[in-house]
């Protein structure tokens, strides 16, 4: 959440305050030693930005550090920056104290609004904004499914172009950026983040007739707001769950697959590729079953997938894939070491694990060889062979997008929805450390490796690109459908009919 990233590193839980300001000499030294680690390790900082152009985005932040400001401003000023180098791995956060002070005062006044915001085309200027839920629940006027068309008279288009700059994306993608906003709760801690707390909005909107129209809403205010029923929740608090029941939710909230044997048909959702979740014995389960029902139409839904472990995607690929493949051409890191390390977390494993899996090449990199040299092969048991969908959308990020782009090019295979919100050409991430930065606390993301899929595709900065493109309408967000899952069901019954001979 952008607002959790405001605050002081050294500071005790008890005495962080986030009104604190640092002084300048403080922010520079920190802003510094935020320059110097990414000139020094990232592999990916002119990918999509000329140095030239990078080192005018740098100067831009050091020039407004002359004055004292408080964790939320310096921030403000580093998510700006970092934002330049299109790399959606390299993003900043608040620091320790402030994550402590987030955690006991998140009942604080909110934007209360969250928002589906997106492009309905490529024409700029023509972003589109529903409201998928309110905080207040006592309003009549803004509810779920009213299209705002601005706020504080600034228009959609124009509050979606500012927030972009402090977003970070892999190269120019900008459904990641949408995706981002629309995620719950993001739009408003954004927009406080940049545009400040207010008690009141005046926000424009669409009503009932069709006509544009003006209302006032006002802040949320937990304390005034939720008072009863939070009373009610505390004294119907419900048994504490043992850890293998809160493992259990996890797992299931992660990965689950569901199988219609009548009409041979499977959805398998994945929301990660993460290593705690089981996905080893969940794939060789998953496509056993799949085998076992005889399924040969199966969707799989990573829109909600960020990535994890590329060993689990590689898996997933496998288990589909009809060809050998790999990761991808090039995987490098640039550096080893540098004059700041000590602030980079585990900078001594770092520094082992890029010493011992790579090698220094003549072109000054440190290449890991193996994951450019090797080929991963079809698994052979229960290896699926049918018909598969898979659900794409701009939360379908790093080693999602290498799941993608593995399976695309295969006849049986369909990608459906919006392009990934992760890069198709690459990606700076596989090691990303956080750099706590000693003055001020706030931390940042670093990746450590550079990853080209395909060195002969075109750079173009954009995601993997779906076979069937759909986006969102006005109308399919108002009644809450699933109009990606809708499509990919469409052709499922498509297919089965000219199999069947039905017409």
């Amino acid at each position: 959440m952008f607002a959790a990233a405001l605050t002081g590193c050294g500071v005790t839980q008890h005495a962080y305050s986030p009104a604190k300001k640092f002084s300048p000499q403080q922010l520079q030294d920190d802003y510094h030693i935020y320059r110097t680690l990414l000139e020094k390790h990232h592999p990916g900082l002119y990918w999509y930005m000329p140095k030239d152009s990078m080192d005018q985005y740098f100067s831009v932040g050091l020039s407004q550090l002359n004055d004292s400001l408080t964790e939320a401003g310096f921030r403000k000023t580093l998510s700006y920056v970092t934002s330049h180098i299109s790399c959606g791995h390299t993003s900043v956060r608040g620091s320790k104290g402030f994550s402590r002070y987030n955690d006991r005062i998140r009942f604080s006044k909110m934007f209360p609004l969250s928002v589906k915001t997106w492009s309905p085309g490529d024409k700029p200027g023509d972003d589109i904004m529903i409201i998928t839920a309110t905080l207040n629940r006592k309003d009549s006027l803004l509810k779920r499914g009213t299209r705002i068309t601005s706020i504080d008279g600034f228009s959609v288009s124009a509050i979606n172009d500012s927030l972009f700059h402090f977003l970070s994306t892999d190269g120019y993608n900008r459904t990641h950026k949408y995706q981002t906003l629309s995620n719950r709760g993001f739009f408003g801690s954004t927009y406080t983040g940049i545009f400040g707390l207010k008690d009141k909005y005046t926000v424009g909107y669409i009503d009932s007739t069709g006509k544009e129209s003006v209302a006032t809403l006002a802040v949320f205010d937990p304390a005034k707001d939720t008072v009863g029923r939070a009373m009610i929740r505390n004294m119907q608090r419900p048994a504490v769950p043992s850890r293998k029941e809160i493992r259990r939710e996890e797992q299931s909230s992660v990965r689950l697959l569901q199988v219609d044997s009548a009409n041979h048909t499977a959805m398998m959702n994945l929301s990660s590729f993460g290593r705690n979740y089981g996905l080893r014995k969940f794939f060789r389960q998953s496509f056993h079953n799949l085998r076992k029902h005889k399924v040969d139409h199966l969707v799989i839904d990573v829109r909600g997938n960020g990535g994890g472990s590329v060993t689990n995607s590689t898996l997933l690929s496998r288990y589909l894939t009809d060809h050998r493949f790999r990761i991808g051409d090039t995987l490098v890191a640039v550096s080893k070491k540098s004059e700041y390390d000590r602030y980079v977390k585990n900078h001594f494993w770092n520094r082992l694990f890029i010493g011992f899996f790579t090698k220094k090449k003549k072109d000054g990199l440190y290449h890991f060889g193996y994951f450019e040299r090797h080929h991963f092969s079809p698994k052979k048991k229960d290896h699926f062979n049918g018909k598969v969908y898979v659900l794409i959308g701009g939360n379908s990020f790093s080693a999602t997008t290498l799941f993608a782009n593995a399976v695309r090019a295969q006849d049986n295979v369909t990608l459906i929805g919006e392009e990934t919100g992760g890069g198709a050409y690459g990606n700076s991430a596989w090691l990303i450390p956080d750099v706590t930065l000693p003055n001020t606390g706030v931390r940042f993301r670093l990746p450590m490796f550079r990853l080209v899929m395909d060195k002969d595709a075109p750079k173009t900065g954009l995601g993997v690109q779906p076979e069937i493109e759909i986006r969102p309408t006005v109308e399919s967000v108002r009644r809450n459908a699933d109009f990606k899952l809708e499509k990919a069901m469409e052709l499922i019954k498509a297919d089965k009919a000219a199999k069947s001979g039905v017409h």
